[in-house]
Order: structure tokens, then sequence, then C-alpha cells
């Protein structure tokens, strides 16, 4: 187990929404169906969420690889039934980016494809590499030629270059000689494949639609299709589906289940169910630990929409206290927003939240929301909610102080941006303007997903967000690798 301070991550893509942190990525795969890259494309809607930056389906007609990769959403792009029709085939598999590693530029945009000599290969993947950059230059050194930035493309050569004799043997060699959290989905001329990386940081689930099988990040992508969850899929698990069914192996050593317990806070859709608990219902668990935990003599309970709604709920059911919707939020403000000029940016937060000021004036408020990364919003939130007249405005955070940044997958701002890391809890409350502040507990937060507390010996949890206990080796930046190579940098 390392424990280190974090390098540079990207920057935030949204100006109001640099107090969150972003979305990993969203994959889909399915095996079995003529309808194939109509599902796929619906799934990855139901995914979108987990990635806006880009979306891309191959699909395999028995022939060929059907390719289209676009910048942008999944509505924009695949909105015409003519793109649908050229992605011809009974199987399929798609990705929903949000860039951890990797500009956003169209060669970046997943599933890759290659041609190896057994055959095409697609691949989309969730998560990241830690030691990608080092078998990069490795395989860079060997004469690999890399088309892409992404750390996904390094699976690719490893795979080519593996002298396994079956396509599943060589993409075990390829996965062992990699560090870090992912989930994939990869599709060759004979077979879909899922894959959980041995500690389970990311989700990966199973289902079925009549005779297909379907393999993609969370449960609300079956839902959206009509199909059936089946299970999780296990950490450390392969599955393979083929025209002889489903096969299930376990070829990696055996290690301690560490899912991403900010899956349950933030990232995932409520309504999906994840490691068999529904996220809704566990998000009402913390608001109510939280009321426990912090509770606040105030008239009423508000949340930060959206993310903050359901532990809103659960804080404001365990306190007694009204629950209304103080703070409404516009929806069509899109991550690409302009600011044009110094009037504009100077609205901030307004342009995507407004105060409800006939339910706050005059009233003692609790604003709850899922976490505070940078402190940009949260301060503006609270001047907006105090302009409208409350009386007094505290905020309760449903996770615990965000003080370190993720290396599994997550796109997190670097440690000295990080408010927690650098702040006390006062010293926070009294730069964005609170009566008080408090976050839910480490061990609140682990009572809330179902453990008594968490164990500092051995966490139940990947929690490396809040605890700096970082439970796979970031090789990368242990040996100063940058966090990112460019195609056009110079090497002397």
């Amino acid at each position: 187990m390392s424990r280190i301070d974090p390098g540079t991550a990207m920057p935030p893509t949204h100006p109001f929404d640099d107090d969150k942190l972003h979305e990993e990525c969203g994959i889909f795969g399915i095996w079995g169906t003529p309808d194939a890259a109509a599902h796929t494309a619906l799934g990855l809607h139901a995914l979108q969420h987990r990635g806006q930056e880009a979306t891309g389906v191959v699909s395999f007609d028995g022939t060929q690889f059907n390719i289209h990769r676009a910048l942008g959403l999944v509505g924009d792009n695949f909105d015409s039934r003519d793109i649908i029709e050229k992605l011809k085939g009974d199987s399929a598999i798609g990705h929903n980016r949000y860039a951890t590693t990797g500009e956003t530029i169209l060669r970046n945009v997943q599933p890759l494809v290659a041609e190896l000599d057994a055959g095409g290969f697609a691949v989309a993947h969730n998560g990241n590499l830690t030691n990608a950059q080092m078998v990069r230059r490795r395989l860079v050194a060997d004469g690999a030629i890399f088309q892409s930035t992404m750390d996904t493309e390094v699976i690719l050569h490893l795979l080519a270059t593996s002298k396994g004799r079956q396509l599943v043997d060589r993409l075990t060699d390829a996965l062992t000689q990699v560090e870090g959290a992912y989930s994939l989905v990869a599709l060759s001329n004979k077979k879909l494949i899922g894959v959980r990386d041995p500690s389970g940081v990311r989700p990966l689930v199973l289902g079925k639609l009549d005779q297909a099988w379907i393999l993609t990040s969370e449960t609300c992508a079956l839902d959206i299709i009509g199909a059936d969850f089946v299970r999780d899929v296990t950490p450390g698990e392969m599955i393979v589906v083929d025209e002889n069914g489903l096969r299930s192996y376990f070829p990696f050593p055996a290690t301690r289940s560490r899912f991403c317990i900010f899956e349950y806070v933030y990232f995932a859709r409520p309504d999906s169910v994840m490691e068999g608990q529904g996220v809704y219902q566990v998000r009402k668990q913390i608001g109510a630990e939280l009321a426990r935990e912090y509770p606040a003599d105030v008239d009423l309970v508000i949340p930060v929409p959206d993310s903050g709604t359901p532990a809103a709920i659960g804080f404001a059911e365990e306190a007694g206290i009204p629950f209304e919707l103080g703070i409404i939020r516009n929806h069509y403000v899109g991550r690409t927003f302009i600011e044009p000029t110094d009037q504009i940016r100077h609205l901030g937060v307004k342009l995507k939240h407004n105060a409800n000021s006939a339910f706050i004036k005059g009233k003692r408020v609790v604003l709850v929301d899922d976490s505070i990364v940078r402190g940009t919003t949260s301060n503006k939130i609270v001047e907006m909610v105090r302009n409208a007249g409350a009386r007094e405005v505290h905020m309760r955070i449903a996770s615990p102080p965000t003080t370190h940044s993720c290396y599994y997958g997550v796109d997190t701002p670097a440690r000295e941006k990080l408010i927690a890391a650098n702040m006390s809890v006062d010293e926070i409350a009294a730069l964005i303007g609170a009566d008080s502040l408090a976050y839910i507990s480490i061990d609140g937060l682990y009572r809330a997903v179902g453990e008594a507390r968490r164990n500092a010996n051995d966490p139940q949890y990947c929690d490396a967000c809040f605890s700096g206990e970082y439970p796979i080796p970031l090789l990368d930046q242990e040996s100063g690798s940058p966090a990112q190579l460019s195609l056009l940098a110079e090497r002397v």
C-alpha cells in the first residue's frame, strides 16, 4: 500500500463544475442480438453521467468491424438511423469518455480497434493503469508505434506481443503486466470478453436480454433496454462469451476487494444497484448518518442539486426537519458553455442554480451536498442562499474531506488545489461563508454502506481520496513519470 502526495491532474472542463470530482468512463458490451449497436447506443445513453467528452461504438458483422466514434454526447452522435444501420452485426461494444489520461481528441476516443495476427480486436476501458507510462516506454523502446496517448492502448500492444496461443491467454498475459484499476469490455471476431481488475475498484455487471449477454458499468444501462441483471462481475474475473455460451475464469492472483466507495457517494446513477446495494438507498443512509453525527438546529433541509438530493432526503427524514427544493437547477447549461464577457462570468453559479426565495426567506437552512473539492462553487451557493433571505446557512457534506487525488480513473485536481488538503473545516466554513460546516466521518460513511466502521488495517473499500491510502501501487507517479505523454513531445 502506498501513501504519496499526488501530482497534477487534468483541469475541469466546465467553469461551474470544478467543485466536483469528475466522472470516469462508461462501458457497454453485448453479444447475440441483431440490434447490438442500437442496444449499445441506448446503454451508453444511460451511462452518459460517467463521461460526456466523447463516445464510440464498434460492432462486428461476421466479416468486419464497423466503427463510429465522435466527440460529444451520445444523443448528439447516435441520433441517426443511418449511423446505427452502418454498425451492423450481432455483437458490439461501446464507451463514454471522460478523460483521465490522454487529450480529448478523436484519436483518443474509445473503443480502440487493432488488427492482430489472430484477427481484429476492439477494447473499451474504464479506469486507469498506474504503470502505463513505464510499460509504454518499454514498448516504444522495443519498436512499438502508438497512435494515441491513452493508457488503454498499452493493453493492445501487450496483447499483440504476447506469446500466448489463445486470445484469452494473450489477454491474461497482457493484463498481468499492468497495474491499476480497470473494468474493460473487448470484442474479437469470435468473442465478447469482460474483465474486472483483481481489486474490483471499478464496477462491472453482467446482464441478459433474451439470449443476448451484456457486460456494462451499471445496472441502469440494463434497465434502459429491458435487460435482466444477472450479477456483479467478481473482482479479478474474466468473462468470455462466444457461440458456446458464457464461461468464467479467474486468471489473476486473489486479492482483497476494494470497490470505490465514491461510487455510492456521487459517481453512480442513483437508480443503479452496485455490489448488491441500491445506490439511492445508500445515499439516503449516508444523509441519515450525517444527521446523527452533525445535527443542525434549522427550519429547512435543502439539497444542492442534483447530487446532494438523496442524502438531503435522508438527513431530513432522520432529523425530522422539512425538506424543500430551495435551490433550482438549470439543466440546460452544458459542459461546453463559454463565458463571453466578464459580466456573464460574474454571474457564476446563477447560470446553473437559482435560489427558491419564497421558501428560503427568513429561514435557517442546512444545505446538503455530496462533496466539496475546491470550494469555488460552495461559497457561491452559500452567498446565493443568503441573498435570497436565509437567516442562517449551514452546510453538511455527505462524504469525508477530499484530501487526495485519485489515480484509479477519476479526474481530480492536484492536491494543492483540494481545499480540504490545505485548510481546516473551520477555515473552509469561513471561506465559503457558512455558519457551520461538517463532513460525515469516514467511519460514518462506512456505517452508511453497511460496515460497522472502517478497518484501518484493512479497509473494505478504496477510499484513497479521503485517506491517502492507495491500495494499488502508483508506479508511474513513484517513478516520476509525467501524468500524460504527448505524441508530439520531443525526446532528447
